[in-house]
């Protein structure tokens, strides 16, 4: 059993830069997520994507056809959608042949994998090119919960979809900025893209999801923190499963709850009121407490982006009231207050 997580760096795994990013027919922005995250995070890498005849989402990167793309220096496809439950349509598997074709690699993220469909593995196979299924997780141990070295920041979520792995990536550049050892740690499609390494933890056998994280986040010396992408919400009836498991397996010392306002029912159940803030916070809080019993909570990363800047702000600042912790919106107002109630509260 390995005992650290494997590098899928692009080069080792056969999905080199730069990419192409596709967001096919994309119902909603949301839905874009996993493009839009590799456009933020790594943009020196993305060359232009590729949009269906109904798309709804759109990135800031040219739209380009495949052999066009590849004529760009494209090595790479990303299909870069997040959909309920990870299927690949007919025409994205349509797409995928055409971009093997061109002469690209392709790697997904979805559930379904390429593999899967001899189409594409012929595609791959007839053009000396490789697919890549970032959702094939690895072996993991069963957890135990035994108390592990290190430190441990968790984010969690009211949603799915509300910001926590754009926020793990913001702190872990905030803490880095100011000399604190830090690491991101993978746990989804988007994230593993960005940083070359993690495990799909929504991929894992539900009796292994808490032995996975501490497979990912093993004991560590340096007195630096390990920064856990989180997963769904405890409150979203598909996908609490995952973020229980999250928390347990992660041990985590500080959480940071994740948000965005005004949402009017948890994505993809129109019939399930969003949670609040206070019960969520408290919910995470009392499940940590199983394998961590002296966790706290740090702050709130809040997704304002529908909102003008004062709204943004009063929003903010009644977050702040309510819960007595730093709100911040990670893009317009950045993580400092956060970090530095972080320190407060772990000064050694």
């Amino acid at each position: 059993m390995p005992t650290t997580a494997p590098d899928v760096s692009p080069e080792a795994a056969g999905w080199p830069p730069p990419y192409l990013l596709y967001v096919g027919n994309a119902p909603d922005e949301l839905s874009g997520k996993t493009a839009r995250g590799l456009a933020q995070f790594r943009p020196q890498w993305c060359v232009g994507q590729f949009r269906g005849p109904d798309c709804k989402a759109t990135i800031d990167l040219p739209v380009m056809g495949f052999e066009e793309a590849r004529a760009a220096g494209a090595n790479t496809m990303i299909v870069g959608v997040a959909n309920a439950g990870g299927s690949l349509d007919p025409a994205a598997v349509q797409h995928v042949v055409a971009a093997l074709e061109a002469g690209m690699n392709v790697a997904s993220g979805l559930h379904d994998k390429l593999a899967a469909y001899p189409p594409i593995v012929e595609a791959a196979r007839r053009n000396g090119r490789h697919v890549f299924d970032a959702r094939t997780p690895p072996p993991t141990p069963v957890g135990n919960g035994r108390k592990r070295a290190g430190r441990r920041l968790l984010t969690v979520g009211t949603d799915c979809s509300s910001g926590k792995m754009y926020t793990t990536l913001v702190l872990e550049a905030e803490m880095r900025a100011r000399g604190i050892t830090a690491d991101f740690r993978a746990t989804g499609q988007t994230g593993i893209f960005v940083s070359g390494r993690g495990i799909p933890i929504d991929a894992v056998v539900a009796d292994f999801i808490s032995g996975g994280i501490e497979w990912l986040s093993p004991a560590r010396d340096d007195n630096g923190w390990d920064l856990i992408e989180g997963q769904g919400s405890l409150f979203h009836p598909s996908f609490a499963g995952v973020s229980m498991g999250l928390l347990h397996g992660a041990q985590p010392d500080a959480l940071v709850l994740c948000d965005e306002p005004g949402r009017p029912h948890m994505r993809g159940l129109p019939h399930f009121a969003m949670p609040s803030l206070r019960d969520t916070l408290d919910a995470n809080l009392a499940h940590a407490r199983l394998t961590n019993p002296a966790v706290l909570a740090v702050g709130v990363a809040l997704n304002t982006a529908r909102l003008d800047d004062d709204e943004a702000v009063r929003i903010c600042r009644r977050v702040e009231d309510e819960l007595g912790l730093p709100a911040q919106d990670p893009v317009r107002h950045g993580v400092g207050r956060i970090i530095d109630r972080l320190q407060a509260c772990f000064p050694d």
